[in-house]
């Protein structure tokens, strides 16, 4: 969520300085693309950019498009077809072999309902939301809605619609998809037709370190770039200080005390690597009920089973489903050696577990991304 973090804050440096913004999201693909569907970026009216819809092929063009909906004040359908071998004839030299959808949004700071208000209700709290994008691939010169929908556990946020029946029929999929997790792409026929993205977005990754020592630096700083936050704990006040893990939220505790001072969900990852073996049984011997996506034990798979082993010496009971998610020795088996190769290794064996994926090399794939999820499923 790193990027819907700095377009948040491109959008408040903007607005500040008088600057027009509009927001321009890829809302569908059909083939292949550097981005897929979700992806989004700020274009000010003065050209700078924050994020980004393409690898830089398109960010050129979609300015200039950008301007025009500005200057209309109206939401605009911009679609890049690159199959064709000549696609030098858009001015931009895609070489993608897809079509790209990508809406363009003005932004104005009297909607209290725009993509970056909702953008900020869900940065503000640890829930998954569902944002439902609707627009018109049949007729592009009809009036696009927009981002039209926002839906958690707790709040519902609507904008409106073309219809009754096709803002109902868009609230049952945006159901769906927060109960089940996969964002979706319809088209909903009723007196004209429309198509929604409704997406899912999850929560920033939360990593919990549990070690204070030098080879957690560069675990925090990879998190960093990845937009996670992080937390270190340590029992040994003369590590655990801030200033040497400024981007992360550090505790001193004991392992008796820390649980108390963390909360965890599932988007959660947790990463023993205190190098104290009494320290890292006891935290493991609190997490495992917990049933937690993710933790990793640094060190060998001996040390690990030594763990568990004395673990169940002193009458602690470990049932198979609690070991299912704890992975050691942490990390994907890449060849790393340092410290700084090791923290890689780890942080890919997190993002995997959580996007549920078999880490494979990209060229043993027919296709990078699922084609099932550029499906447009009819509706209504």
């Amino acid at each position: 969520m790193k990027e819907l973090h700095d377009i948040v804050t491109a959008f408040d440096k903007a607005t500040a300085l008088g600057k027009q913004t509009a927001l321009a999201t890829v809302v569908h693909v059909e083939g292949s693309s550097y981005r897929h569907a979700g992806a989004r970026m700020l274009i000010a009216d003065d050209g700078e950019l924050t994020g980004a819809i393409s690898g830089g092929c398109l960010e050129g063009d979609a300015l200039r498009k950008a301007r025009l909906a500005m200057a209309q004040n109206r939401p605009m359908l911009v679609t890049y077809d690159t199959t064709d071998d000549d696609d030098a004839k858009f001015g931009v030299g895609l070489g993608c072999n897809g079509i790209i959808h990508i809406l363009i949004e003005p932004l104005s700071t009297n909607n209290d309902n725009s993509p970056i208000n909702l953008f900020k209700l869900f940065l503000g709290r640890r829930r998954p939301v569902v944002i439902a994008t609707l627009f018109s691939l049949k007729d592009k010169k009809k009036e696009q809605p927009g981002t039209c929908l926002l839906l958690s556990d707790d709040e519902f946020i609507a904008n409106e619609f073309p219809d009754e029946i096709v803002k109902n029929a868009v609230i049952d999929d945006a159901h769906y998809v927060l109960r089940n997790g996969n964002s979706v792409t319809k088209a909903y026929s009723y007196d004209a037709e429309f198509t929604c993205f409704v997406e899912l977005l999850q929560p920033a990754v939360s990593l919990v370190i549990f070690g204070a020592g030098n080879d957690a630096i560069p675990l925090m700083n990879f998190a960093a770039v990845l937009g996670w936050q992080v937390t270190v704990v340590d029992g040994r006040a003369n590590y655990a200080v801030s200033g040497r893990f400024p981007t992360a939220k550090v505790i001193t505790a004991k392992p008796d005390q820390a649980l108390p001072l963390l909360t965890f969900d599932d988007r959660t990852a947790v990463v023993l690597m205190t190098h104290n073996f009494n320290y890292d049984m006891a935290m493991l011997k609190q997490l495992l009920p917990l049933q937690l996506t993710y933790v990793g034990c640094l060190g060998p798979k001996k040390r690990l089973n030594r763990m568990l082993n004395d673990m169940r010496d002193e009458g602690v009971e470990i049932i198979t489903d609690q070991l299912e998610n704890v992975y050691g020795p942490a990390g994907l088996a890449i060849g790393s050696e340092n410290a700084d190769e090791i923290a890689l290794s780890i942080l890919s064996e997190i993002q995997a577990v959580l996007k549920k994926s078999v880490a494979v090399s990209l060229r043993n794939k027919t296709f990078i991304h699922d084609r099932a999820d550029q499906i447009i499923k009819q509706a209504l």
